[in-house]
């Protein structure tokens, strides 16, 4: 057999034609995806967009049964924003509200686009709310504030802006010149008494110890957050953990109206956990302050009634005299072990940055409870690395 007549005869090929296009005998079709009168183009890769940029400030309101006002209270807060030029977004957090306050900021989402609903399942209390607002916030700067008309909301550029302008302060609190609240003539003596035994315990003047309108530094509070109580002694905790580790505090005397709605808060209940706060976060960061002075006394007296015990039955020492000396040992003992533990336990010092003029910004090496996400810088020419400083 002729070697031409066992080869197969050769197939046609097609000319080659433009980039992207099918060849002239594949007729485009359902097959390709496509319908007959569309010729296919060449294959695009659609651009990454890029990431929007975080707020500057985040407003955390804890809301619960306030739906009879919390959206007069979003248009106060959003009408002064909108008009200061600043990048903001509102973190509402319905506490497990039992009225209509999760429809109301539902509905209003729609109608504020830097809304954000948060809602629980369970009632946490306002200080689970701004807790956990506070670690979702995407802005540097955190506002806490409440939702029951009290607070001049209009004014939360004028904090924001401070910390922005003055990086020597790293909070801003609202003080207030009047009080408003229910059981005043109880509320204000219990306020006065617990302010004096802050400031007493921290050696600094606080005119407004738990006020609800402040701004502060995100990546400095987030330390102190899991600090913090699920109730109103929120605010005095993070008034108490700025105080304590130098972090400075600016205060603005602010007006102070009258709540609408129903107050939650219960006058012996809450003076009690208000006076046991202020004494558990000074013995979190200077033992010393609360049980040294009591066992220093109890040693002075315990010396002073040995010595008439002496005078009075020389080489007789009753047994009141004895428990009293060992009292105080005792507490002294404490107060050194305690504070031996509060120096030993980790927490991150900036001592370096109290010299003035630092160059640069510090970066913060984050962490589970740190204060931030790693390799993220501070504000510009501020002086902290978000730690507790000593």
């Amino acid at each position: 057999m002729d070697a031409s007549e066992a080869l197969p005869a050769p197939v046609p090929q097609a000319p080659p034609g433009p980039a992207g296009s099918l060849p002239p005998h594949v007729p485009p079709g359902p097959a390709d995806g496509l319908p007959p009168h569309v010729q296919p183009g060449p294959a695009t890769v659609a651009a990454p967009q890029p990431a929007a940029a975080p707020p500057i400030a985040s407003i955390v309101l804890p809301c619960y049964n306030e739906g009879a006002h919390v959206l007069a209270e979003l248009e106060r807060i959003t009408a002064a924003l909108a008009g200061s030029g600043l990048t903001y977004e509102i973190l509402a957090i319905d506490d497990a509200s039992t009225d209509d306050t999760l429809q109301v900021l539902r509905d209003a989402e729609a109608r504020f686009p830097q809304l954000r609903v948060i809602a629980f399942r369970r009632n946490g209390g306002s200080g689970t709310a701004r807790r956990i607002g506070t670690g979702l916030a995407r802005g540097e700067i955190v506002v806490w504030t409440d939702a029951d008309l009290t607070y001049p909301n209009e004014r939360i550029p004028e904090l924001v802006r401070i910390l922005l302008t003055d990086p020597s302060f790293d909070q801003v609190v609202g003080a207030r010149t009047t009080e408003e609240g229910t059981h005043k003539w109880l509320r204000v003596p219990a306020k006065w008494f617990i302010r004096k035994v802050a400031e007493r315990l921290t050696n600094q003047e606080i005119p407004d110890l738990n006020s609800g309108l402040r701004a502060f530094r995100r990546s400095v509070s987030l330390p102190y957050l899991r600090l913090l109580p699920p109730g109103f002694s929120c605010v005095t905790t993070i008034t108490l953990s700025f105080l304590s580790n130098q972090h400075d505090i600016r205060y603005l005397p602010i007006s102070y109206a009258k709540r609408a709605g129903t107050s939650k808060f219960h006058f012996l209940r809450d003076a009690y956990r208000y006076i046991l706060q202020v004494l558990r976060m000074v013995m979190y960061f200077d033992p010393l302050k609360v049980l040294m002075p009591p066992a220093l006394w109890l040693l002075l007296i315990g010396l002073v009634k040995g010595v008439v015990d002496m005078v009075r039955h020389p080489f007789y020492f009753p047994a009141s005299t004895v428990l009293i000396v060992l009292a105080s040992l005792i507490i002294a003992s404490m107060a050194l072990l305690a504070d031996l533990v509060v120096r030993s336990r980790g927490d991150r010092a900036a001592d370096h940055f109290w010299m003035a003029g630092e160059p640069g910004r510090p970066v913060d090496p984050g962490g589970a409870h740190g204060a931030g996400a790693p390799g993220v810088p501070y504000g510009p020419g501020h002086p902290s690395d978000g730690g507790p400083r000593r």
